[in-house]
């Protein structure tokens, strides 16, 4: 009787060590990176540029003025694939100047504020557009519309990044472009469109 069950606590701990564990190790955070194959830090700027592009490609992304609104808080990318347009600032929440990893709560702000704006922040605001987008801001910069709460992550996708908005731990969307005869195509959240994505530095 001891013999036997040795023999099937041995089992057990062989199991133990050969099953594999996807939901507990798949998936893990990794570090974000730059063109250059380097870490992003919460104290660089970086621009963002579309990967592979073809025929939908596009530049960088820049502010306009849209809808109801009497400033530039809207973030459009720039139809020119030439275009840099403006930086932006990437860090984990409440962590300041350190890393950056895959699906993290992230800070996002654009490297300079029009002087109309509370903010430089990244949001995702809800009004009268066909699909929920990305400006910055506050409320108060967006009249007639609403801030959605959720934060935003990178997440790798295939050979680059994308950006996601998530509104619970479960519940997310990826960040897309939409081209809606605007001066530059709007970053909106879509389910089977994201924004594939490389962060070049800035400095």
């Amino acid at each position: 009787m001891e013999s036997a069950l040795s023999s099937l606590s041995l089992c057990f701990l062989l199991l133990a060590f050969t099953t594999n564990f996807p939901s507990a190790f798949s998936g893990a955070p990794e570090k974000v990176t730059d063109t250059q194959g380097r870490p992003i830090s919460g104290a660089g700027k970086y621009y963002i540029s579309q990967v592979n592009g073809g025929a939908t490609g596009g530049g960088g992304l820049f502010l306009a003025q849209t809808g109801n609104s009497k400033c530039q808080v809207t973030i459009l990318q720039d139809y020119y694939d030439g275009h840099r347009g403006l930086a932006v600032k990437l860090g984990a929440q409440g962590a300041g100047s350190g890393g950056v990893f895959t699906g993290t709560p992230l800070d996002v702000a654009l490297d300079l504020k029009p002087s109309c704006a509370s903010s430089s922040k990244w949001v995702v605001v809800a009004d009268g557009f066909s699909q929920k987008w990305v400006g910055i801001g506050g409320g108060s910069d967006h009249p007639g519309a609403a801030i959605v709460t959720g934060t935003l992550k990178i997440e790798k996708y295939n050979e680059g990044y994308k950006f996601v908005f998530c509104v619970s731990a479960t519940t997310c969307s990826d960040i897309g472009t939409l081209d809606d005869g605007e001066t530059g195509k709007r970053l909106v959240l879509t389910n089977n469109a994201p924004f594939k994505i490389a962060f070049v530095s800035a400095t």
